[in-house]
This record gives structure tokens, sequence and C-alpha cells, in this order.
């Protein structure tokens, strides 16, 4: 018995401590923040907003009920499960994806939210640029290295993506 508990535990830490590696450890998102960050995105109802690193789908779950589209993307699969069922009853406005977030489709969005370690938060600046992003990034304690936000709010840094490329 003690084996299977520890078998479990030992699966648990790994799954949580894992995606350190490509972005930031799970720590739930207070409702003044995910409020904040709502807030300082301003998105429509029907809009659609990106949550990269969705951990247990409380910033999805609050668009949802804002009446906004969300696609939810999250490494650990445990956290996936905890998300699915939280939006359950929002079946058809929301899209889960359990994966890394720099290897799989976007798809298309208004907004995106995000809580990255310091250290990749140029990379995501970079993504969003080479991807023509037009739209309001508001980024949860992290702020993208030599680029100015354009707002903070309750530990939420907002960016604003405003040009798009010449059409040839």
């Amino acid at each position: 018995m003690f084996e299977i508990i520890f078998l479990v535990l030992f699966t648990v830490v790994l799954l949580f401590s894992f995606v350190i590696l490509f972005g930031a450890p799970y720590l739930p998102t207070t409702k003044v923040q995910v409020s904040a960050a709502l807030d300082l995105l301003g998105l429509k109802k029907d809009q659609t907003l990106l949550e990269l690193g969705a951990g247990d789908g409380s910033v999805s779950l609050a668009a949802l009920r804002c009446g906004l589209k969300v696609t939810a993307i999250e490494l650990n699969p445990i956290l996936c499960v905890v998300i699915f069922f939280r939006t359950f009853s929002y079946r058809s406005k929301i899209t889960i994806t359990c994966g890394n977030f720099w290897r799989v489709e976007w798809g298309s969005y208004d907004g995106v939210y995000v809580f990255l370690l310091d250290k990749y938060m140029k990379r995501l600046d970079n993504k969003l640029i080479h991807e023509h992003f037009v739209g309001k990034l508001a980024s949860f304690a992290f702020q993208i290295p030599s680029k100015k936000h354009a707002l903070e709010k309750s530990g939420i840094y907002l960016y604003k993506y405003t040009t798009r490329p010449p059409d040839y």
C-alpha cells in the first residue's frame, strides 16, 4: 500500500515540477488578479481569450462567465482534467488543449493571459510579434524585458500589440 501511495505522490510532484522547464509552476490566481486581468484586457462578449498555462482554469472560468470564448492550454494533465470539470457547463465556448503551448497551434484570439517566469517573457513577446498579433496581453507578475507596459493593476501588466504587417 505504501508503494502505491508513494508512486502516486511522486507522479503528482513530478507532473507539477516538470512544467517549470517550459513556463512557470502552478500557482492559483486570486479572484482579485483574475478580475484585474479581465478588466485590463477589456474583451467583449464572444471575443476569444487565449490562456497560456491555464493552471486550474480560474481565469478561463471567469472569462467564460463574462461571455468570452476561451482557448486554454495547459501542460499538466492533472490540471487539464481540473479545467475540464470546472468549465464543463461551458463546453461549446472553450477549447482545452493539454500540451506545451510553445509547440501547439494557438488558433485565433483577441487577448492573451499568461503567468510565465521572467526568462520566458521575451520569447512570448517575439512569438506574438511573429504571429502578427493585434490585441492585448495580460501578464501576471512578470514583465517583458525592454518593453513598456501600458497599464498595471494588482500585479497584472498589460501590453498592447497594435501593428500588422503590410499586405502584399
